[in-house]
């Protein structure tokens, strides 16, 4: 089934407290998983919810997203009729880069103004969920909603940066929160909103008019009062990843069989760059327990309660607990990790022991020899 409805992947001025996991890549293409990035879990959402066509608003260090998108065949949006677009600032004038979103929109409003489809559903690329847009949408037209934003009961404790949202009667949405503040509410909003696109290019029109040049901030929340904006409530698993507590945290529930299940295959399969890697080889020495291990590894000593990336090395007598190596990371011999975070190609030397704690593990920066 195709949805009448455009996707965005708006990346600008996106949340990113990822310290140096976010030095040289956006937001969106931090490694997750095993094998994945943050933005294959929206991208998929859409493509399996029968979106046919996708813009990424690029903003800054796109580089690798560009890389990593390519045409869109990943995802199935490169063939006739379908289409991925990414769409950076202008280079010619370096101020885009401090705009809001809505003068992005502005800019590329061809993308929106030229396509038959009805609906937009504009999203963050830092959700990790596995959303259904097809029920948004029912919902959403049975409601009478100007604009539904999905959102997430999510009572715990929420280690990522997230805006939070008080729900009226019928589910409408009668505060919420400027930016991440400490608005007393268990719902959270997971940055994805759907409304008319007509409606969608009169708010950019008219709010840019106003000098405002923000979604959110400064168009969503000035007609709270004056739109009819409800709330989808997600029923799946929510992970809030833009700051390094809730990259770890998250990860490390990718570890428990229900969570990983329910993350990528419900109720759509999670698509990535395809890259094509050898099987894994466990040497007679190797120990794994209760780990996410990708193709193309190399195993001789013990990993435990940890995800190796494709292509990563463990030397003999090495020992790695509780951690994250991502892709031809290199733990030479008698090595050990434990509560560390390690970017590509992070090579640790012989004998080398690092620890960090559960609360700040230690992060190893890429192409770094330790």
């Amino acid at each position: 089934m195709t949805l009448s409805m455009l996707g965005v992947i708006n990346l600008i001025h996106e949340a990113d407290e990822m310290e140096s996991l976010t030095a040289n890549r956006c937001l969106a293409t931090v490694p997750f998983g095993g094998r994945y990035r943050l933005i294959d879990f929206v991208l998929s959402s859409m493509v399996n919810s029968g979106v046919p066509k996708v813009a990424v608003f690029a903003h800054t260090k796109y580089r690798s997203l560009t890389d990593h998108l390519d045409s869109g065949s990943n995802w199935d949006l490169h063939r006739k009729q379908r289409g991925l677009y990414v769409l950076p600032p202008s280079l010619e004038d370096q101020t885009d880069f401090g705009k809001g979103d809505l003068y992005h929109f502005y800019r590329n409003r061809d993308y929106f103004s030229r396509s038959p489809l009805d609906y937009v559903a504009i999203t963050r690329s830092h959700m990790v969920c596995n959303v259904d847009f097809g029920k948004v949408l029912d919902q959403h037209r049975e409601s009478g909603a100007d604009i539904t934003v999905v959102c997430k009961d999510n009572s715990g404790d929420i280690p990522g940066l997230a805006r939070k949202v008080k729900l009226g009667d019928a589910g409408r949405i009668v505060e919420m929160q400027d930016h991440f503040g400490r608005l007393a509410s268990d719902i959270v909003s997971m940055e994805m909103y759907v409304l008319k696109k007509d409606l969608l290019l009169d708010l950019v029109e008219t709010s840019l008019a106003q000098g405002r040049d923000h979604f959110v901030r400064q168009t969503i929340l000035s007609r709270l009062n004056e739109l009819r904006i409800h709330a989808y409530m997600h029923e799946g698993v929510l992970g809030v990843v833009n700051n390094i507590a809730a990259y770890y945290r998250h990860s490390m529930e990718l570890l428990k069989p229900e969570i990983w299940r329910e993350l990528f295959f419900h109720p759509g399969a999670i698509y990535t760059k395809v890259k094509d890697e050898p099987p894994t080889h466990y040497r007679n020495e190797a120990s794994v327990m209760n780990s996410l291990v990708a193709n193309g590894c190399d195993i001789e000593g013990t990993v435990e309660n940890s995800i190796l990336f494709r292509g990563v090395k463990v030397g003999k007598g090495a020992v790695i607990r509780n951690s994250i190596v991502m892709q031809n990371g290199i733990i030479g011999k008698y090595g050990t990790l434990d509560n560390c975070i390690l970017d590509k190609e992070v090579e640790i030397r012989s004998e080398q022991q690092i620890r960090g704690a559960v609360d700040q593990p230690f992060i190893a920066v890429k192409r770094k020899v330790i």
